[in-house]
């Protein structure tokens, strides 16, 4: 089973988003996705910025697929998105389903990011007959969800398809036409003045009694607190999954890569942060804000 690094959701500037990588060469992670998949005018970075990153990445051992935007809005966008599916040397996460269809279009294999609604074997069948090499299963599936769909797959035709799961970090919950960090400037969303660039982790919000609710980036929705269910690890890797996801919003990934990565060498348990508090519901079929104890 990878450790896998999920493609920065975050708007970082150029100088910052390239050292961070720096590091993720020498890190502990198996797997890395990158690319925009949030926001088309988050440009700090351009293609071939990326592909100097993912060969980077390669040139110490690293598994590298560039992602695809999630919402897309407008041809502009379709072109990017057909260029990074076609870059002729990394393998292509599908957000969209427009991605998608150019990918099995003209036969590549390729993945789907957590976004793509796939909710069932026969769903999965689908695509894998189109090229889906590997599937993120949607953050708001439990893992009773997960075991009923690893055990049709077989079934169907589709036992090579891999499985990784969205394990450590900010859920993306949802991603709306409109950008919540330009309107809290005062600005609309084609004047945005770049708001993201300061707000390197998000806008967090909480309720009216001070808890954390969501993280608002951009036109994301994310949890408003980080979901954690690497404790859970043993029994990820027991239904044949081939990755576990983190989603980078602090500088501690790399330590939090490094205890999963003991932990899978010892078999052992993953050691947390017990000043943390921490979101794993959705795992175990109840509220995605909910802590349920393990």
């Amino acid at each position: 089973m990878q450790i896998t690094l999920g493609p920065l959701l975050f708007f970082w500037p150029k100088a910052e988003v390239i050292a961070f990588y720096e590091k993720v060469a020498e890190s502990a992670f198996d797997r890395v996705y990158l690319g925009e998949v949030v926001c088309s005018k988050r440009r700090e970075l351009k293609l071939d910025d990326w592909l100097y990153i993912a060969r980077m990445l390669q040139a110490k051992g690293k598994e590298v697929v560039l992602s695809t935007l999630t919402l897309i809005e407008a041809e502009s966008e379709l072109s990017q998105v057909s260029k990074i599916c076609g870059n002729g040397e990394f393998l292509a996460e599908a957000n969209d389903m427009s991605a998608v269809h150019y990918l099995s279009k003209v036969g590549l294999p390729f993945t789907t990011g957590p976004s793509v609604n796939l909710y069932s074997a026969e769903a999965l069948t689908v695509l894998h007959d189109k090229g889906l090499k590997r599937w993120v299963m949607p953050v708001e599936l439990s893992f009773d969800h997960l075991k009923m769909i690893t055990k049709r797959l077989p079934e169907l035709g589709a036992q090579k398809l891999e499985t990784e799961v969205f394990g450590y970090g900010y859920l993306p919950l949802a991603y709306s036409a409109r950008c919540f960090t330009a309107r809290a400037e005062n600005n609309s969303k084609d004047n945005c003045g770049f708001a993201c660039l300061k707000t390197a982790s998000g806008i967090p919000l909480a309720t009216q009694e001070g808890d954390a609710l969501f993280v608002m980036n951009g036109i994301q929705t994310l949890s408003g607190q980080c979901h954690d269910i690497l404790d859970q690890w043993h029994g990820i890797e027991s239904e044949g999954v081939n990755g576990v996801r983190l989603s980078a919003h602090s500088g501690d990934i790399f330590g939090v890569a490094q205890r999963l990565a003991e932990s899978i060498i010892s078999k052992g348990v993953v050691q947390g942060n017990s000043d943390t508090k921490t979101l794993n519901g959705y795992w175990f079929g109840q509220r995605g804000i909910d802590h349920i104890p393990t």
